[in-house]
C-alpha cells in the first residue's frame, strides 16, 4: 500500500514501513536495516524521509515526564504538538512558540529547524535542553544542552538516528491575544518593517504579492496591564470579522481572532487542533535569509510576481530569532521568513520555485528542509558554516550510512 505525505502530493519510495512498540524493538530494527529513514508526521514535502525502508514510532510509549524544578518536560519524539500542548495544559505549563500547525510531531519540527515567529523567538529546536536516539548500530545516545556535539545533533535532518526522546523548556502558561489588520501597504511595511514585526510577540505578514499586503496577523502576550486597542496598523485597518490566510476560505478551522485572550495553544498556531489545518492539498517551500536584507528581497519576488502568483494560494512573511544550532537555518542570523503555499500543481510550481531561488540567491536565502525546493548541495552547504562539522558528526554516529538518503546527498552532503 503506497504512502504519501500529509498533502498527498509526494509518494514515499519506501517498500517496507516498521512499527516498534518499544526501544528494544527499534534498536534491533536499526541495526539491521541496510537503508532507513524515520517517518514523522508526513508533513514535509519533499522526500527527506524516503529511504529503502523506514520507521514510524507512534506506537512507541507516548510517554511526557515533567521536571517542574528544571523546567523542562521530555516527550516521546513522535509526539505531536497538539498532544503535547493537552498534558502541558493540565499542569498550567506552556512552550516559548509554536509552528503555523500543531499537527506535527517534535522530533519531526525540531529536525527541520522548523519555526513559529516573532523578533524574539528562536525556531521550535531552540526549546530543546537534551535528546536520546539510536543510532544505526542500535545503540541509545544522549545529548544535553553544552555538551561538545549538542548543537550539530539537534537540527539532525534525519541523518544521524532515530530520535526518540526530546527533552524541551517549559514556562509558566500565558494567554496570548491575536488580531488581524487588513490591507498594509508594501510602502507603509518598508518604512516601519521593524515597528510592524515588533508589534506583537509573533507576527505573520500575509500576502498574494498583489498592490497591496492581504494582512498582518499579530499575536500578543495578554499582560496585566489593560490591551490597547488599536483600529489599524499603520494604515491597514482592524478586520472587524475572523479571516483566513487564504483569502476566501471559511476561517472556521482558524484560531481565534479579535483580541480575545485565550490559552497560548489557541493563539499562536494559525490554524485550531480539533481541525483539517490550512487549505490541505497543497505544496509548500520557504526561504530563510537575513533579516537585513528583508526589503530588498521582498521587492526581488514583487518583480517576479507574474511567475508566482499563477500557482499561489498565498505567501507568509515572518521573523525569527538566531540561534547557534549547526543546521538551523536560522544558525547565527537574525531572519525572515518568505512562505509559499503552492496549488498542488507540481511543474508549475518547479518552474515558480526556480524563480524564487533565483531571485533570492543574492540574499544568501536557506531553504526549509521540510519544504520543496530545487537548490542542490553546492549551493546550499557554503550557506551554513558548520556543514563540514555536520557532515562528520553523522560519519561518526552512522559510519554505515544506514541514514543517509538521495534528498541528504543531493541537498546537503554532496555524493
Amino acid at each position: 500500500m503506497s504512502r504519501t505525505n500529509w498533502a498527498g502530493t509526494h509518494t514515499y519510495a519506501a517498500t517496507a514501513l516498521h512499527r516498534p512498540a518499544s526501544l528494544e524493538e527499534l534498536q534491533e530494527i536499526v541495526a539491521v536495516a541496510p537503508r532507513l529513514r524515520v517517518l514523522g508526521s508526513r508533513h514535509a514535502f519533499n522526500d527527506i524521509a524516503d529511504s529503502a525502508e523506514q520507521v514510524s514510532l507512534e506506537a512507541m510509549p507516548a510517554e511526557v515526564i515533567f521536571d517542574h524544578a528544571g523546567g523542562t518536560v521530555t516527550v516521546a519524539g513522535a509526539l505531536r504538538y497538539g498532544d503535547l500542548v493537552d498534558a502541558l495544559a493540565l499542569e498550567d505549563l506552556a512552550l516559548h512558540n509554536l509552528a503555523s500547525l500543531p499537527h506535527i510531531s517534535v522530533a519531526g519540527a525540531v529536525a527541520t529547524g522548523t519555526h513559529g515567529s516573532g523578533d524574539r523567538n528562536g525556531n521550535l529546536a531552540t526549546a530543546v535542553a537534551a535528546l536520546e536516539l539510536v543510532t544505526s548500530a542500535g545503540e541509545v545516545v544522549t545529548a544535553a544542552r553544552g555538551e561538545p556535539d549538542f548543537d550539530g545533533m539537534v537540527v539532525g535532518l534525519g541523518a544521524i538516528g532515530a530520535v526518540t526522546r526530546v527533552t524541551l523548556d517549559v514556562e509558566p502558561a500565558y494567554q496570548v491575544r491575536q488580531r488581524v489588520f487588513e490591507g498594509l501597504r508594501w510602502e507603509a511595511l518598508a518604512e516601519e518593517f521593524d515597528a510592524v514585526m515588533g508589534s506583537g510577540d509573533s507576527v505573520s505578514v500575509f500576502t498574494r504579492w498583489g498592490d497591496t499586503t492581504d494582512q498582518v496577523w499579530v499575536k500578543s502576550r495578554a499582560g496585566d496591564a489593560p490591551e490597547e486597542i488599536r483600529a489599524d496598523l499603520f494604515g491597514a485597518p482592524a478586520a472587524t470579522v475572523e479571516r483566513h490566510p487564504i483569502l476566501g476560505l471559511d476561517p472556521v478551522n482558524c484560531s481565534p481572532q479579535l483580541g480575545m485572550p485565550g490559552p497560548w495553544w489557541d493563539r499562536l498556531p494559525h490554524f485550531r487542533m480539533g481541525f483539517t489545518p490550512s487549505a490541505g492539498e497543497e505544496i509548500q517551500s520557504e526561504y530563510l535569509l537575513p533579516r537585513e536584507h528583508a526589503i530588498a528581497a521582498i521587492d526581488a519576488i514583487r518583480a517576479i510576481a507574474a511567475v508566482v502568483t499563477p500557482v499561489l494560494l498565498v505567501s507568509e512573511i515572518r521573523t525569527v530569532a538566531a540561534d547557534s544550532l549547526w543546521m538551523s537555518p536560522m544558525h547565527g542570523r537574525d531572519t525572515v521568513g518568505i512562505h509559499f503555499t503552492w496549488a498542488p500543481e507540481p511543474e508549475g510550481v518547479r518552474r515558480a520555485v526556480a524563480a524564487v531561488e533565483d531571485a533570492l540567491a543574492p540574499f544568501a536565502a536557506r531553504p526549509h528542509w521540510g519544504k520543496e525546493f530545487l537548490a542542490e548541495a553546492a549551493a546550499v552547504a557554503p550557506l551554513y558554516e558548520r556543514t563540514a562539522d555536520f557532515a562528520a558528526l553523522a560519519e561518526r554516529l552512522d559510519p554505515r550510512g544506514a541514514f543517509r538518503n538521495a534528498w541528504l546527498e543531493r541537498h546537503v552532503l554532496g555524493a
